[in-house]
């Protein structure tokens, strides 16, 4: 017989933390309230290193929030992880900073702990990867990539020494936002990424990613700025100018050393800022239930167990949604399809994610529009659909109906082309969608336009060339940078002395010239069809069909994720373990995804 009355189940342990927040700095073994046995912990690595002399900024480090750790004592081991070492000068290559150290704390279950930044790489190296990425350094073109989903990727270097447009270094991700360049003929170093302030412990803003050193050789250029959040200014060129450091406390990035040949030393990068660990102590009453007749006990242990009733997990969710692109207009001189709507939330610090419930949810992609011989208007794409979120199907091309969409159709010479980021989609909800289609050219000379691409408007027809379809846009959702959701070109009236449109970077279709058939628009790019051209004396021919759509969802590592049919992906990405799940979208339809 039970001895609390007949009541038989399990007891839940209390903790009486009575919901204080204390901010360690330091490395200890942390004396709690004496009832505490559970805590909340925000975990800020140390920050990255910059990079030596045309020195990429030090990537941030990770920013890592972990809800429940439970405790058999009210002491918990906590480790705040040290920033690394800027490049040093004397050093001889291209040295990239040092990766800065790990924080941690230990519960009944074993450590938890965030990822530490990556060092920014020096002169032509690359930065290192980690919980945020190491700006590259002025030579080399790759980005090294965020890790574990606690941060974003550093930004690539380019270009080459000289006195005009220099090495271009790359500043380090933050938690917040990717590190960036400045544009080529402007040698600032790049700015560090933003760092993040989204968890509910702190107001504070933690690992901001350190600013890219300046890059002009025989001439002063300022050092990046670094990220909001504790990131060091990149070094100036030619003072010479070593790296700012990353502030104490924050997990910023430390600047990159600024560029100098003809100086007698190099210039080294700035150390990362050390990190920080937030603590909770959570208040919760011991509770007893009984359900045996009714519920079956679930297996009980100190890790990872459930209780009755369970609380549904949820998980945030980057997104990117990319409808159906229009096809282009049939039958002599039309203009190109627009790009399907183009919607995300990854690497826009303004537009939030999305929050999903574990359990199964609809996932719809758009089709392409299809052309239909003997119409002389383009058909519009499908819409594409997650949650709350609808990018509109691109606009089909014509002559005198372009249609409005995600991207607008063009026209040709009875018509402007037809409006973009129709219905209209905040910045906050993964706006805008895209932009209008082009103007095509009245007589005597009949060429089209392009159809609007994600990134810019369709091109005009202008004289006897036709308008080349819209630029899509560049995502690094899935780790790999890849342009989508490009506009169709226009057709010519004749190949003989006329141009057809090219389609827009991203899937855009060509446009047809004279009985050359026009270009579908890729598959899963939602590019826009090219439309179709004529030639005098001949039928004439039909537009490109649009391209299909495609939706990508990027999930935290914990969460499991399986989707339906089987011919879409998920792919966990590289990194220690924790590396953000992608499932990726390529079926046309209504397709699900299974979370838990």
């Amino acid at each position: 017989m039970a001895t609390n009355g007949g009541i038989i189940g399990k007891t839940n342990n209390a903790s009486f933390g009575k919901d204080e927040v204390t901010s360690k700095t330091a490395t200890t073994t942390f004396t709690l309230q004496p009832g505490t046995r559970q805590i909340q912990a925000l975990l800020v690595s140390g920050g990255g290193g910059g990079g030596k002399a045309y020195g990429g900024g030090g990537g941030a480090g990770g920013y890592r929030c972990v809800t429940n750790i439970q405790l058999s004592t009210n002491s918990v081991p906590l480790v705040v992880g040290a920033g690394g070492a800027g490049a040093p000068v004397p050093s001889g290559g291209d040295n990239p900073g040092t990766d800065g150290c790990v924080s941690s704390v230990n519960g009944i279950c074993g450590a938890f702990a965030s990822v530490a930044g990556g060092g920014g790489g020096g002169g032509t190296k690359v930065g290192n990867t980690g919980g945020s990425g190491g700006g590259s350094g002025g030579g080399n073109a790759s980005t090294s990539c965020s890790t574990a989903c606690q941060g974003n990727p550093g930004a690539a270097g380019s270009g080459g020494p000289g006195p005009i447009n220099g090495y271009l270094t790359g500043g380090g991700g933050g938690a917040g936002s990717a590190g960036n360049r400045s544009p080529l003929g402007d040698n600032p170093g790049g700015p560090g990424g933003c760092g993040s302030s989204t968890s509910p412990l702190s107001c504070s803003t933690f690992a901001g990613g350190g600013g890219g050193g300046g890059s002009v050789d025989g001439g002063a250029s300022a050092g990046g700025t670094g990220g909001p959040g504790g990131g060091g200014a990149g070094g100036p060129s030619n003072s010479p100018g070593t790296g700012s450091d990353g502030q104490l406390n924050t997990g910023g990035g430390g600047g990159g050393g600024g560029g100098c040949n003809s100086c007698a030393a190099p210039t080294g990068g700035g150390a990362g800022g050390s990190g920080i660990v937030v603590v909770k102590e959570l208040s919760r009453a011991s509770g007893v239930w009984s359900m045996q007749s009714q519920f079956q006990a679930m297996t009980s242990g100190a890790c990872g167990t459930s209780t009755w009733p369970r609380v549904l997990l949820t998980y945030p969710v980057d997104y990117l949604i990319i409808a159906g692109g229009g096809s282009g207009g049939n039958y002599g001189m039309r203009g190109g399809g627009g790009a399907g709507g183009y919607r995300t939330s990854f690497g826009v610090p303004a537009a939030a994610g999305i929050t999903v419930t574990e359990g199964t949810t609809n996932v719809v992609v758009g089709a392409g529009g299809a052309v239909v011989p003997g119409n002389t208007c383009g058909n519009d794409g499908s819409d594409s659909v997650f949650s709350t979120i609808t990018s509109a199907g691109g606009g089909g091309g014509s002559a005198c109906c372009a249609n409005s969409g995600g991207s607008g159709g063009a026209g040709s010479f009875c018509a402007t082309g037809g409006a973009g980021n129709t219905p209209v989609a905040p910045v906050a909800l993964g706006g805008p969608q895209g932009n209008p289609g082009g103007t095509g050219t009245a007589y005597p000379a009949y060429n089209a336009s392009g159809g609007g691409g994600a990134g810019c408007a369709g091109g005009d027809g202008s004289g006897v060339v036709s308008g080349p379809g819209g630029a899509g846009k560049i995502s690094t959702i899935t780790n790999t940078p890849v342009q989508r959701a490009g506009g169709g070109g226009g057709g010519s009236y004749s190949c003989m002395g006329a141009t057809r449109g090219s389609g827009g970077a991203g899937g855009g279709g060509q446009g047809a010239c004279g009985t050359t058939p026009a270009c579908a628009g890729t598959v899963n790019t939602g590019g826009g069809g090219g439309g179709a051209g004529s030639t005098p004396g001949v039928l004439q021919n039909n537009g490109g069909n649009g391209g299909s759509g495609i939706v990508v969802l990027r999930f935290p590592g914990c969460a499991s994720v399986a989707v339906s049919p089987a011919t879409n992906t998920v792919a966990t990405l590289p990194g220690p373990a924790g590396g953000c799940k992608v499932a990726t979208f390529t079926v046309s339809g209504t397709n699900t995804v299974t979370v838990s």
